[in-house]
C-alpha cells in the first residue's frame, strides 16, 4: 500500500493547468498526464528490464498516452454532441 501511495503522490505531483474553456480536452493533441498504472509500468520496466531498450519503452509509453488522449477526445466529442442545445 505504501508503494501505491507513493505512485499516487508522484502522479498527482504536477497536475495539469485547468482548461480555460469547457471544450479544451476535446481539442487537445497532447498525451494525457502520467497515471499511477503508467508510472508503475515504467518503474517495473526500469527495475526489471524487459527485452526492449529504453527508447522502445519510452516510445511505447508515449504511444499509449496519446492513444488514451485520442479515446478521451472521442468520448468528449460524443458527450458534447449528445448534449441538448440551450
Amino acid at each position: 500500500m505504501l508503494a501505491l501511495a507513493s505512485l499516487t503522490v508522484l502522479a498527482a505531483d504536477a497536475p495539469p493547468e485547468p482548461p480555460a474553456d469547457t471544450y479544451h480536452f476535446a481539442r487537445s493533441r497532447h498525451p494525457i498526464t502520467l497515471t499511477v498504472p503508467e508510472i508503475r509500468h515504467l518503474l517495473a520496466a526500469v527495475f526489471h528490464p524487459p527485452a526492449v531498450t529504453a527508447t522502445e519503452l519510452l516510445h511505447w509509453s508515449n504511444w499509449h498516452r496519446r492513444h488514451q488522449a485520442t479515446a478521451r477526445r472521442s468520448h468528449y466529442r460524443r458527450r458534447i454532441a449528445s448534449e441538448p442545445a440551450g
